[in-house]
């Protein structure tokens, strides 16, 4: 592994990328333009200057996204992790076929560089094997691009062929895991975030190694809040521990499976319920997108709340909720609306998806509101 930034390479296009050919490219202007290309180069560009830092933005699913200044060796750090985890080296090729905006898609251009891979290119789509011929033995994309690839024979036998896989910007839900069981290739859904410069973590999707639990990389530990959420001490990637909004189920063996964030629990009538338990056990009834959320009540505090895009039968559909769900976890509310609101990257925007409720049920959540409606 390469972990002096003087030293790195990747190829790309059969030539040798390293800092004196970015410096050719950037003099005569090659970094101009919106093409994936361009990115690229204007990411290599800024990688070997020589500033010790990157920045780089958080997806924004629970919040407004935020600027990070990141450091490049703790970078090259997270990269090291995952390519010795997976194996991966010089004689490997790997597809970057996400937005180089977000720190997904910059690991994997270092990635490429501290193992010297072969980097294909594709523009960010949710269909990244449209056009693949080359063999590719890494890739990374967020779970639409799976899902998408699936439901396309040819897609799907070019995924096929590439040895490892992983999933991350999402959470896989059990419909699509179950999806990749029949794939040849090693698929892995990835557990991380901005602030821990991607995944820390890897859980199998296929395989006889296939479950629910997550195993954390060498060189990582983990413990909990007394909440619940989990804490990550990763000395090369952090500063500090990272607590995090995660409630997990932490193992003996450092394994752990999420049950969902601490700031997506809904304390309604005094009972926690995790919304993504609650759209979990939804997802098999409902074909239209949808999210669950809470608006403010003078009763129980929050109630739960269905925002979905399209319902012929509330009655009925609340019958048929009665039928999966705990009876304080069923929505007191449900809205449709023209669209579920989504962060760029492909998650649902939690905020927006509160305010929109709120919206929708006229509540205003101040004190004298809540005492007029008593």
């Amino acid at each position: 592994m390469k972990l002096s930034i003087g030293e790195q390479y990747l190829r790309y296009n059969g030539r040798r990328i390293d800092a004196a050919v970015i410096a050719e490219i950037h003099a005569a202007g090659g970094c101009e333009g919106t093409s994936a290309e361009a990115d690229l180069y204007r990411f290599l560009h800024e990688w070997f200057s020589p500033s010790e830092t990157l920045t780089v933005h958080t997806s924004g699913s629970t919040g407004k996204p935020k600027a990070l200044e990141v450091s490049k060796r703790r970078m090259m750090e997270s990269a090291r992790m995952t390519c010795e985890h997976l194996s991966l080296g010089e004689t490997d090729t790997a597809l970057l076929c996400m937005n180089l905006k977000y720190i997904g898609a910059m690991m994997m251009v270092v990635r490429s560089l501290v193992a010297g891979m072969e980097l294909f290119l594709r523009p960010a789509s949710g269909h990244p094997f449209s056009d693949v011929r080359e063999r590719v033995t890494f890739v990374a994309m967020v779970p639409l691009q799976l899902y998408n690839t699936l439901q396309n024979d040819t897609e799907r036998s070019r995924l096929d062929r590439t040895e490892k896989v992983i999933i991350g910007g999402g959470a896989v839900d059990d419909a699509l895991q179950q999806m990749t069981a029949g794939l040849h290739c090693a698929v892995y859904s990835t557990y991380g975030m901005t602030e821990t410069l991607s995944h820390i973590a890897l859980r199998p999707l296929n395989g006889t190694s296939a479950g629910e639990c997550y195993t954390p990389f060498k060189g990582i530990t983990l413990s909990q809040d007394e909440d619940g959420a989990l804490i990550i001490n990763a000395p090369a990637l952090t500063l500090h521990p990272l607590h995090t909004n995660d409630i997990v189920r932490l193992h003996s063996d450092q394994s752990f499976s999420v049950v969902g964030r601490k700031d997506n629990v809904i304390n309604s009538g005094g009972v926690k319920i995790h919304i993504e338990e609650v759209e979990r056990l939804l997802k098999g009834m409902l074909s239209t997108p949808f999210a669950v959320t809470s608006i403010p009540d003078p009763r129980l505090g929050e109630a739960v709340t269905l925002l979905l895009t399209e319902c012929r039968d509330i009655q009925e559909l609340h019958r048929q909720m009665e039928t999966v769900l705990p009876p304080y976890w069923c929505p007191k509310h449900i809205f449709v609306v023209g669209n579920i609101p989504m962060t760029e990257n492909g998650k649902i925007d939690r905020a927006s998806c509160r305010s929109l409720a709120r919206e929708k049920g006229k509540i205003i959540p101040t004190p004298q509101n809540l005492e007029e409606r008593k």
